[in-house]
């Protein structure tokens, strides 16, 4: 088929539904996943066409669900778990950590974990508290888990695809405040690697790295400077583990430049594990220090002051500026 424009969150209800035709042994499980169809319809209308065995809605025990999957997944099916909020995850967190993360390993690689984990993340749709959180460095530390995040619709579509077909447990934050952004999907392209970063945007005198929510930001930024005679490259991380060095490494020897972007608090982020691994290899190629942009050490504030609390473009371009001061 052509391309056709479609949001994050129809793409992924297509890719979900895609997934559910193609093998019989996919189950999607979650609160209010089957008649309601989510809250925010990403599963609407799977389980009046697979029916209630096959999109199954779970009792409110985020650490039931994600047992009872890592049992299925012990019998040869590929669960499909949605936690409805970020901050919900938690109670799920032992049984993610302690068990679905070290299967594989416990048994010497004999018995597989194709489990995705679908949290909504994120900020910025005016949400009460435990709705708004960016917990992915938490389980991005955590060997034998992938993590992983789109930030388009394409991505959201063929990402979905990868995630339910391996046989490794994934943890796929949907980035919630751009479920109904629009961009071009073809179901029928051939996807590059889940784990490649994506170059969005060519530049020559400074990198931004970004994943989910912040890309549009960083795009924003980009075009911004641009307007002052500054050339700067947008690049789309899609994977917090592993995460794909090589590909910033090559953008950061062009720049000379990097400014890592995210939503979560800056204090042991993802983005310290980039600065310093860049830092390493990229140590004669820097003109000056890799700079973070992102949450503040704080709890999520309430909704009137998240705009203070999210990094936004006047944020993000003044990190530029240091940068390039230098």
């Amino acid at each position: 088929m052509a391309a056709q424009k479609m949001s994050i969150a129809k793409a992924l209800n297509e890719s979900l539904r895609k997934a559910l035709e193609t093998d019989p042994k996919v189950l999607i499980m979650g609160e209010d996943v089957g008649k309601l169809g989510g809250v925010f319809r990403i599963t609407d209308g799977l389980q009046k066409d697979f029916g209630e065995d096959r999109v199954i809605d779970t009792p409110l025990a985020e650490s039931g669900i994600v047992g009872t999957a890592i049992g299925l997944a012990l019998r040869g099916y590929r669960p499909v778990v949605e936690i409805q909020f970020d901050g919900f995850v938690f109670p799920a967190y032992d049984q993610i950590v302690t068990q679905l993360a070290k299967m594989h390993a416990r048994a010497l690689g004999k018995v597989k974990m194709p489990v995705v984990i679908r949290i909504p993340y994120g900020g910025g749709i005016g949400a009460v508290e435990h709705h708004s959180e960016s917990p992915e460095a938490l389980f991005a530390h955590v060997a034998g888990l992938k993590v992983v995040s789109p930030s388009n619709a394409s991505d959201a579509y063929w990402m979905m695809q990868q995630a339910v077909q391996s046989d490794d447990p994934v943890i796929f934050f949907e980035p919630k405040r751009r479920y109904w952004d629009k961009g071009e999907l073809d179901t029928e392209a051939i996807p590059g690697s889940l784990h490649s970063a994506a170059t969005v945007r060519e530049g020559t005198d400074l990198t931004l790295v970004a994943y989910g929510p912040m890309v549009k930001v960083c795009l924003e930024a980009a075009a911004a400077a641009q307007e002052e005679g500054k050339s700067i490259e947008v690049l789309d991380l899609r994977s917090m583990s592993p995460i794909d060095f090589d590909a910033v490494q090559a953008s950061v020897e062009k720049t000379g430049r990097l400014v890592v972007v995210h939503e979560a608090p800056v204090f042991y982020g993802s983005g310290a594990e980039i600065a310093a691994r860049i830092t390493e290899r990229c140590f004669y190629h820097l003109e000056a220090p890799v700079l973070r942009v992102g949450g503040y050490h704080a709890p999520y504030p309430p909704a009137r002051l998240e705009d203070e609390y999210l990094p936004g473009l006047d944020r993000v371009l003044d990190a530029v500026d240091r940068s390039l001061a230098y």
